[in-house]
């Protein structure tokens, strides 16, 4: 299967356009070197004729329009054929209304997202004024047929991070994604928000052939020290890449082919080519996504 990071930064994208910290700066002024980007999205295929894009993020049309695979071949028709949400985060689902232009959409999404999107943020209620909604639940631990020879295995991803609707169910809040070319065995694993790698979480890594990775902030207190927030990273629902009980430690032994962080921060040092903490992701055989990196798993 391939697939293509669309866009590999955390919500606000690289630079945020209120923010002035030291990678916002460098990017903007070309004094380290980085590069630009846009907020987090993923799209994968077996064929390249046929796509499915995991969140949609406020950035995809031009992220679209990046991506020749995924132009109109004729008059309004899309090589897109759904879109699977891992949350109902604005920075994954706003892209949503601005796919209102399609005859149909249809959308993959726990009981708990759906219910946020209709209930809290009222964005399938909009969208469905513009075109149909076709809901798709999902449902963990079961194995769903995408079509063209994949299919994917949902799986629940507990968090304790602020609910912003009152209404908001707790189980589903947050889910991953093990997508499966049924051809070869091959599997990736998409997981742009994780808390803890809590065993049942770690166990769905085994065997993938590529993990895509909550790369959110480097330290727990990154925000708190540069002065821009009052909350962890693990507070906001991210577990730090540092530390002796970050991502980097735990899963850099895994005998995993490609091993991805996206969902970057503005804030975070690895966005910085030059700097130490991207060095230290590269020698222990991580990667950091960039806009526009395709894989072939």
């Amino acid at each position: 299967m391939w697939l293509r990071i669309l866009g590999s930064a955390a919500g606000g994208g690289f630079p945020q356009w209120n923010c002035g910290c030291p990678g916002c700066r460098a990017v903007r002024t070309g004094s380290r070197p980085c590069r630009p980007r846009t907020q987090s999205s993923v799209a994968v295929s077996a064929d390249y004729r046929q796509w499915f894009l995991f969140n949609a993020s406020p950035d995809i049309r031009i992220q679209i329009e990046a991506f020749p695979a995924l132009r109109p071949h004729a008059e309004r028709t899309t090589p897109l054929r759904a879109v699977l949400c891992t949350d109902a985060e604005l920075d994954h689902t706003l892209g949503l209304l601005l796919l209102r232009e399609s005859r149909s959409l249809e959308i993959h999404a726990t009981p708990a997202v759906h219910k946020t999107l209709r209930d809290g943020t009222s964005l399938l209620r909009t969208l469905e004024h513009y075109c149909d909604v076709e809901w798709r639940p999902v449902i963990p631990e079961t194995d769903v047929p995408l079509g063209n020879w994949l299919s994917y295995r949902a799986f629940d991803v507990p968090t304790t991070k602020r609910a912003r609707f009152g209404s908001e169910m707790e189980q589903g809040r947050v889910t991953g994604y093990r997508v499966t070319d049924e051809r070869n065995g091959r599997t990736v694993v998409y997981l742009p928000g994780v808390q803890e790698l809590t065993p049942e979480v770690r166990a769905q890594l085994d065997d993938c052939a590529c993990l895509l990775v909550d790369g959110t902030c480097w330290r727990d207190d990154e925000l708190i020290h540069l002065g821009l927030a009052a909350r962890t990273a693990r507070a906001m629902g991210h577990l730090p890449i540092s530390g002796p009980d970050g991502s980097l430690d735990r899963l850099s032994p895994l005998p995993i082919e490609h091993k991805i962080y996206l969902h970057i921060n503005n804030t975070n040092p690895i966005l910085l080519e030059d700097s130490p903490e991207r060095r230290s992701i590269e020698q222990r055989g991580m990667e950091v996504a960039r806009d526009g990196l395709e894989i072939r798993v």
